[in-house]
């Protein structure tokens, strides 16, 4: 058995899974696949993310030894970040509004985050507009994930030749369609770009909320699938690789969640429950005969 240097090495590749069980329960006919991209400490698809942007940034002479990092986050890359970071020998700063949720901020100040506030009224524009002149000021490197094409770097490096290479046999793919739900876009246009790059044959369809439509109608608002739908298009999402738009209400993807737990094991988060929703609904309709979903984040089942 082979003994890594850390935990990031053991992430890629992902398993992929048949969910035989799944596909069952729904009285589908067809294929219906999940790629598992949550094997990291945080539990999703971030972790790979952030250590993968702190090597690109590193090897690119645009990240310094032990400089540290700032961000505009709370979230689960915030987290993934503050880890990576810290393996890495970088500080890590995190800015968010004042109003962002206390238990969050404490459990980021335990594992090592500094925190500095933004306005609440301002939200994520007036945390973004502070770590960038933070990071202006004091000569900190400043990782604006949203937008750093080091994000979908990675995914056209390391997430899509690790999907093309599994899905490939004998020079087509075996499914016909990759759905992946949107948060920072970097996933959807690095592995969009390279299977298209590969074949015109697999379709590639985003998944956002219902309640906050932001890639197709410009319509924003609240919803409860953390992890997509961050109620604006992140400038790293390439519209010209995605070929459908999905809309999952947060009912369905949490119900596609708790199922797909009963039938296959498998403990997807609302966010994978969203793109496995947006699956089968392909294969349901006669769109898909083979689709695979990636799951970005597990649930805790305790």
């Amino acid at each position: 058995m082979a003994i890594y240097p850390n935990i990031y090495q053991t992430l890629v590749p992902c398993p992929i899974v048949e969910l035989r069980g799944y596909l069952a329960a729904c009285g589908l006919k067809g294929r219906l696949y999940a790629y598992l991209d949550y094997n990291g400490p945080t539990g999703t698809s971030r972790d790979s993310v952030a250590e993968g942007m702190l090597a690109l940034a590193a090897e690119k002479h645009k990240l310094l030894p032990g400089q540290p990092v700032i961000e505009a986050s709370s979230g689960a890359f915030a987290l993934a970040l503050t880890l990576a970071g810290q393996t890495a020998g970088h500080p890590v700063v995190l800015t968010m509004p004042e109003d962002a949720p206390a238990l969050r901020q404490e459990y980021l100040l335990r594992l090592g985050a500094q925190i500095l506030h933004s306005p609440a009224q301002r939200g994520l524009a007036g945390a973004r507009a502070l770590a960038e002149t933070t990071a202006a000021e004091k000569g900190w490197y400043y990782m604006d994930w949203l937008n750093n094409d080091d994000n979908p770097t990675y995914h056209r490096r390391v997430t899509g030749p690790a999907l093309v290479r599994s899905i490939a046999r004998e020079g087509s793919s075996i499914v016909d369609s990759i759905v992946i739900g949107v948060g920072s876009g970097g996933t959807i246009t690095g592995v969009g770009e390279t299977v298209k790059a590969w074949t015109n044959d697999v379709r590639i369809v985003a998944v956002e909320p219902y309640e906050s439509q932001a890639l197709s109608s410009g319509l924003t608002g609240s919803h409860g699938i953390p992890d997509i739908g961050f109620g604006l298009v992140p400038g790293n999402y390439n519209s010209y690789v995605v070929d459908n738009i999905a809309a999952v209400t947060t009912a369905d993807a949490v119900r596609a969640a708790q199922r797909v737990l009963r039938t296959d094991a498998i403990p997807a988060s609302p966010s994978a429950g969203a793109a496995l929703h947006a699956a089968a609904q392909l294969i349901a309709n006669g769109k898909s005969r083979s689709a695979l979903a990636v799951f970005s984040a597990r649930q805790n089942i305790l």
